[in-house]
């Protein structure tokens, strides 16, 4: 195998980041979140430092090999530690548990008389709001919890789960970057991200499963199969509730199964767990809501920002109304733009799924790896420092106060803003950055020289 100055480039910031997951694996208890920030963040520079390689790179099988076995490495380094950054995975091993014991998950707490039978030394103890929290997870994401713990009720077990999706989702990012005519290497985008290995190999977090579906659904909607698609996506909804956002991204005129599949494939996933009532079935998701100050308003950065610039008596409800706008013309221009290309679709996809996230402000670093896949396909800067700055959430480890969010907050989404808005400008204004279907023409001249 040929190596060229790219790709031994690539082998030594691949070594490099290896070298850092092993040592900040080591991290243990709260007193070390600063040291692992410290290392979650000089990754991420080295990543970026790997993902301008790629987006600037011509095709190279020996640069897809490095890509793909670094992937596997970061992951391998890490997975067989316990959760450092999260305990959602006892949440996941206990509801597989329950549903083997033939009891609705969405039925009782977990601390509730009726399991006590259930609990043990090693997972019971570790589960969060395991008092008053019924489960959350929708039902696709419980099936698969119960599917994972007929093999194993183990931690590594769960996170082995979520890699196998990972698989799948690479697969899906690579049939897709193929067709549109990109080097496949670029999946390295997504392979390498910090967030992606932390969250995924490091804490099992089943957004793993959510951004494998979405990959299989951008793959079959390229291909026309629109069946494919509604289940797909509708797949990802089941685990978890945000990608619902995405399907205007996929509708189009003609189109009408991408809809109808998704409508039947969530009703009939929610059909088997109704025997706690329809309210039940939500789980904890309206505490969860009050918990995290959707209510108050104090979720949401963008309306503490105005707060703070224009008066604190601005009402949780006006925010509610400008998000509830700014996502239906967004949904608008996806549905009624004219341009139905792949390259549109996608951009469109990432627009709604950004401004979810913007507008949401998620309290926890994980609900920012949905947008990384987006990357591969339309790389904006201003979505690279949103996921990499994620991490900074993990303050709130040294305190979460409105003053301590909102600084943090800050950090995050104002540099974003800033970008976000010069990117736009730097394109209106005719500084045209090269466009997805411009970089298939540089790939494809590229490979044609290679040819000759």
């Amino acid at each position: 195998m040929r190596l060229n100055s790219r790709s031994v480039l690539l082998l030594f910031l691949g070594c490099t980041l290896l070298l850092l997951y092993r040592v900040g694996v080591q991290a243990d208890d709260a007193a070390d979140i600063r040291w692992f920030l410290k290392v979650a963040l000089v990754q991420s520079a080295i990543y970026l430092a790997a993902a301008w390689l790629v987006i600037r790179a011509h095709p190279s099988r020996s640069t897809l090999l490095i890509v793909i076995a670094f992937a596997v490495l970061f992951r391998l380094s890490i997975v067989f530690s316990p959760p450092y950054l999260s305990d959602d995975i006892y949440r996941y091993i206990w509801d597989g548990r329950v549903q083997a014991a033939g009891v609705n998950p969405y039925r009782y707490v977990p601390a509730a008389p009726e399991l006590a039978h259930l609990r043990d030394a090693q997972i019971y103890p570790q589960i969060n709001r395991r008092d008053h929290a019924p489960t959350i997870y929708p039902p696709l994401a419980e099936f698969l919890f119960f599917l994972t713990t007929r093999i194993s009720e183990s931690v590594t077990w769960m996170k082995l789960t979520m890699l196998g999706f990972e698989v799948v989702a690479v697969w899906a990012m690579v049939q897709l970057l193929a067709s549109l005519g990109l080097a496949r290497e670029r999946v390295l985008i997504y392979a390498w991200h910090p967030l992606i290995v932390w969250e995924f190999a490091g804490s099992g977090h089943v957004d793993a499963i959510v951004i494998a579906f979405i990959a299989l659904a951008l793959l079959a909607w390229q291909r026309k199969a629109d069946v494919a698609t509604g289940a797909a996506l509708a797949g990802a909804a089941l685990i978890k509730l945000f990608p619902l956002v995405l399907l205007p991204a996929l509708l189009r005129r003609g189109r009408w199964r991408v809809p109808l599949v998704f409508a039947l494939t969530f009703v009939l996933a929610y059909l088997p767990y109704l025997t706690v009532g329809p309210r039940a079935v939500l789980g904890y998701l309206p505490g969860y809501a009050m918990e995290q100050g959707l209510a108050t308003g104090e979720q949401f950065y963008l309306l503490s920002l105005a707060r703070r610039l224009f008066g604190s008596n601005l009402p949780p409800v006006a925010f509610v109304s400008f998000a509830a706008v700014v996502m239906t013309v967004i949904a608008c221009w996806a549905m009624l733009r004219k341009k139905i290309s792949s390259e549109d679709s996608l951009q469109a996809a990432m627009v709604l799924a950004t401004a979810t996230t913007v507008l949401f402000a998620p309290h926890y670093s994980w609900y920012f790896a949905w947008l990384v896949p987006f990357l591969c396909f339309t790389p904006r800067l201003s979505v690279f420092y949103l996921t990499t700055a994620g991490f900074l959430l993990y303050l709130t480890w040294l305190g979460d106060s409105p003053d301590e969010m909102f600084f943090i907050n800050s950090i995050i989404y104002l540099p974003f803003l800033l970008i976000a808005t010069i990117e736009f400008f730097y394109r209106r204004h005719g500084f045209n950055l090269p466009s997805l279907r411009q970089l298939m023409a540089i790939e494809t001249s590229g490979i044609a020289r290679g040819q000759k």
